[in-house]
């Protein structure tokens, strides 16, 4: 058994458990953030992908005491109060999702891809870096609408807090 000691969107977990525990079990089943999901078991499908120091991870291939000391934020950390987090709300208004299971993973993923290319996206790069998420339901046409739609929001905001 571990210690793990870890900031989960914006608050201070800390549980002792066993030294095997996926992060992605954690998130779920020690905190109760279901938002988070395991689609595969073999990192492949993207559902569990969270933040991790500010970094797209999949939570299914990092043990939760790797992840002690960090910052993790969830899906569930994203919107303020009623106020959705602007990829959310592109996921939403681009009808990017249907059955919502890889929703999230899909999201988490998104947002880190626009903050590494400065919200400066263009369809093959958001197709490329998509690859490593599997959506069975949607054929990706409305979530890449919506990962564009999402970017140049927050390249407004980036551009606002950059003057």
């Amino acid at each position: 058994m571990s210690r793990v000691e870890l900031t989960v969107n914006g608050r201070s977990v800390a549980r002792e458990v066993e030294d095997r525990t996926l992060l992605v079990h954690f998130l779920r089943e020690e905190l109760g953030l279901t938002g988070t999901h395991v689609g595969c078991d073999t990192s492949q499908c993207g559902a569990c992908v969270v933040h991790v120091d500010g970094r797209a991870v999949k939570s299914c291939t990092m043990l939760a005491v790797q992840a002690s000391g960090s910052t993790v934020t969830t899906i569930e950390g994203l919107a303020r109060g009623e106020e959705l987090h602007p990829v959310q709300a592109a996921f939403r208004e681009h009808h990017g999702l249907q059955c919502g299971f890889c929703t999230p993973g899909m999201i988490m993923a998104a947002i880190d891809m626009i903050e590494r290319h400065d919200g400066q996206l263009d369809e093959k790069t958001v197709r490329h870096e998509l690859e490593g998420n599997i959506c069975r339901c949607t054929g990706y046409h409305n979530i890449v609408k919506a990962i564009l739609a999402a970017s140049d929001t927050m390249r407004g905001g980036m551009r606002a807090a950059a003057e």
